[in-house]
């Protein structure tokens, strides 16, 4: 101990630092955290002096000896016994004797203690370390919640009751959370009684009638058939927690039919993606796409769909591509006795062969049909159309069909449900059938 002492003033300075556990008159007592901190960068090479300085000691204040001494005594404490030794190390190296010596059994009680804690560090840090290496492949920062919970859990495995603040500060975290975390256990456990229950509620939507949503959906179903209100935030938390995944939207790996021979004409652009006219019955959108199915097997599928509500008004399913296809679905549109066309009604299509076609073109002419065409190679012109489609292949599992007639029974189910099940976020949230009579009556 240095022989300087300190004045009232010099005591009430000391007593702001954060590094400074007790001080009086004659001593001074370190927290076992700054102990360590300064043997990591004593061995890093820093002075003793300027060790202290940057950690807002006043040199002049504690004077040079003082911290010499200090610095000798944690040094051999450490090279002695580690970092545990750095916890007393007045009582063991201040030469001093004891009073009493230490019976084997408490040399090996200690002894036991040492290695206990030092098992305990080594499994905190591992744990730490393997759930830093998860949220790194997952690009995300590891939760102060899931290292709160592995201090309790090592904590509790060793018994441990005075060292939450050294596994704290070992974890990187603030001593004040810990206790917080450990408070707020009762609420925790509420508040994921209540997320399951929510999770079961979101599920039963998820799958409502066989087909998967996503958040949106899953907000109108619950709405519209449920009478249960959920935000979307809430939905999407529940959903993100609990691994509900909603199919994604997939590419079309195939090409275009490549254009036809000249006699085919394409025609102007009438529609300029003026989707929403609120008109039922105008806007009249068509497209094929491929469904693969089976074993490498293929089916192709027409569509028309009325661009104001965006109800399927004719399809037509088969296993050639060939110009019929096309002309079936028209066929199909004017035979059905549930669709009524404004006098100025008009197809829109690509620059398709299929659409391009004399054959094709005639025989709107003949139903009294307008035509337009989407810009070459700009598929945005036709977009509800191709949304139709993507979503459909999300929520169909074609490969599970091995026939034909399985093909053509499942894309009837899933346009049934299409038309009067499936709610739609920009139709004020109603499915097409509904927004088309919302419309008709208005």
């Amino acid at each position: 101990m240095s022989k300087i002492l300190f004045t009232k003033e010099d005591i009430k300075k000391l007593k702001t630092n954060k590094n400074i556990l007790n001080v009086s008159e004659y001593s001074i007592t370190y927290n076992y955290e700054f102990k360590i901190l300064f043997i990591d960068e004593y061995i890093a090479g820093k002075l003793p002096r300027q060790i202290f300085a940057e950690n807002g000691f006043d040199i002049n204040v504690l004077g040079l000896k003082r911290i010499e001494q200090s610095a000798c005594r944690w040094n051999a404490a450490y090279k002695k016994d580690g970092i545990i030794g750095l916890a007393d190390t007045r009582k063991t190296s201040s030469g001093r004797p004891r009073s009493t010596e230490l019976t084997k059994e408490e040399i090996i009680e200690r002894q036991n203690a040492k290695i206990k804690l030092l098992e305990a560090q080594v499994e905190l840090l591992k744990k730490l370390d393997a759930q830093e290496r998860q949220v790194v492949q997952k690009n995300n920062k590891i939760k102060p919640s899931d290292v709160f919970k592995t201090i309790k859990e090592v904590i509790e495995k060793y018994s441990f009751k005075n060292l939450i603040g050294y596994l704290c500060e070992l974890s990187g975290v603030s001593r004040s959370g810990y206790y917080n975390y450990n408070a707020s256990n009762d609420i925790r456990i509420e508040r994921e009684k209540r997320d399951l229950e929510d999770r079961d509620l979101i599920l039963k939507a998820f799958n409502r009638r066989g087909y998967k949503k996503g958040s949106r959906s899953i907000k109108m179903t619950l709405d519209n058939e449920f009478n249960i209100i959920y935000s979307i935030k809430r939905i999407r938390r529940i959903m993100n927690k609990y691994k509900i995944i909603c199919p994604h939207r997939k590419a079309n790996p195939y090409r275009r039919i490549a254009k036809a021979t000249k006699e085919h004409s394409v025609v102007k652009n009438i529609l300029n993606r003026e989707f929403k006219q609120a008109t039922p019955g105008k806007v009249l959108l068509t497209d094929i796409t491929y469904l693969p199915y089976g074993n490498s097997k293929m089916a192709y599928l027409s569509t028309i769909k009325d661009s104001s509500t965006n109800e399927i008004l004719a399809y037509q399913t088969s296993d050639r591509i060939t110009l019929d296809i096309a002309l079936d679905t028209i066929k199909k549109l004017v035979k059905n006795r549930r669709v009524t066309l404004t006098k100025d009604a008009f197809i829109h299509s690509d620059q398709g062969s299929h659409y391009t076609s004399p054959t094709f073109q005639n025989l709107l002419k003949k139903y009294k049909l307008s035509q337009s065409m989407s810009r070459r190679g700009n598929c945005w012109d036709n977009a509800p159309q191709e949304s139709f489609f993507g979503h459909m292949k999300d929520e169909i599992d074609l490969k599970s069909c091995n026939t034909l007639e399985n093909v053509k029974k499942m894309i009837d189910r899933y346009i049934v449900y299409y038309n009067n099940y499936r709610y739609q976020w920009n139709l004020k949230k109603m499915t097409p059938v509904q927004y088309r009579n919302h419309l008709l009556a208005s």
